[in-house]
């Protein structure tokens, strides 16, 4: 799938399905991720961030860049902008916002809500050690392949739960950072 293809499909197809979330009785602390889809080789990838391993959430796992709402962020795009340019070096100038996913709700504490984008050109990685041990790509082909998006079940309180994950390398993908890849592979695909 190219750019030209893959804007359509997002752009023409209805949502399908939503992430499941944690219940909604759940009070999350606002917060919103940068889905940055950049073109290398005439093959779309998806920047994909590791955590520090000092931080307080979620250390050293796999994510996309982005964080809480700050009281100075206009809204979630503003806030998956500046924390994409804070966390990786990506300038607001150089993306191209195409739309957002539902919120969803987590175990954790948050209402995340996803931001998909184009990334225009490449950029000059500037991690910020602070919050990100490691930045890379994976090929969107890898996730749209449903043999390599993965879910089990896990119970909390008596309640059953999706937990998707998707190995890639040596890198373990899992929780809401694979719950938005498969959302967003099922709806470019409608699968």
């Amino acid at each position: 799938m190219n750019k030209h293809e893959f804007q359509i499909r997002y752009r023409l197809h209805q949502l399908s399905g939503a992430i499941a979330s944690a219940p909604t009785s759940y009070l999350g602390r606002q917060a919103a991720v940068l889905i940055p889809i950049i073109e290398i080789d005439q093959q779309l990838q998806i920047v994909l961030t590791q955590r520090a391993m000092h931080l307080r959430h979620h250390p050293g796992q796999i994510s996309f860049p982005g964080g809480k709402v700050e009281p100075t962020d206009l809204n979630a795009i503003d806030t998956a902008l500046r924390e994409a340019h804070e966390e990786i070096g990506l300038s607001a100038e150089n993306v191209e916002v195409l739309g957002l996913f539902p919120p969803h709700k987590t175990f954790t504490g948050f209402e995340i809500t996803p931001v998909v984008a184009f990334v225009k050109q490449p950029f000059e990685l500037i991690i910020d050690p602070g919050e990100v041990a490691d930045c890379f790509t994976v090929p969107l082909s890898f996730f749209i392949d449903r043999n390599n998006r993965h879910e089990v079940f896990h119970y909390r309180h008596g309640k059953r739960y999706h937990v998707h994950f998707m190995p890639f390398e040596d890198r373990f993908i899992w929780g809401v950072t694979a719950a938005i890849i498969d959302l967003l592979c099922r709806h470019v695909t409608q699968d």
